[in-house]
């Protein structure tokens, strides 16, 4: 029976089996911990992007959108509107390193994300940009984009003699 199983789990006599999903695993694993290392470790001056949850609903009226940022000053949100792409961009700024250090303060745990924010949509129809609405409550913003209403002119119709 030995010689009808072309493999055992050691496989090939003098190597060892390698299991691919274990080592998919910690590949995975290895490219997350440089990746989260990268972000806690940016230069100064150097952008870092977080990313808030976005939310996108459309209904007769208009498109609604409601971005997430929490911990962010409103004074740190621009919204534009630019040959029908929608802009949004927002800034979360992290506490000075000196201001910091001088208190003594040790983080155990730092999983908030600070740096810059920057989202674009791409309306699919004609905006009402002069009705445009945005506002920002409990750290969440808000945007109504209305439709714009055509206005229906009527066509005079030429009558042939």
């Amino acid at each position: 029976m030995r010689y009808v199983v072309p493999f055992s789990r050691t496989g090939i006599p003098g190597r060892r089996f390698v299991d691919p999903f274990a080592l998919m695993q910690r590949e995975m694993e290895n490219m997350l911990e440089s990746f989260s290392r990268a972000l806690e470790k940016a230069p100064e001056g150097e952008e870092v992007f977080f990313t808030p949850v976005v939310e996108a609903k459309e209904d007769n009226k208009g498109l609604t959108i409601e971005v997430d940022l929490p911990g962010v000053n409103p004074d740190d949100v621009s919204v534009e509107l630019s040959e029908g792409v929608l802009t949004i961009k927002a800034e979360r700024k992290m506490e000075k390193e000196s201001d910091k250090e001088d208190e003594g303060v040790k983080y155990h745990i730092a999983e908030r994300a600070y740096g810059t924010f920057m989202r674009r949509f791409t309306l699919p129809w004609e905006a009402d940009e002069d009705a445009i609405e945005a506002s920002f409550d409990k750290g969440v913003l808000k945007i109504f984009i209305p439709r714009k209403v055509e206005e229906k002119k009527a066509k005079k119709i030429e009558i042939k003699a």
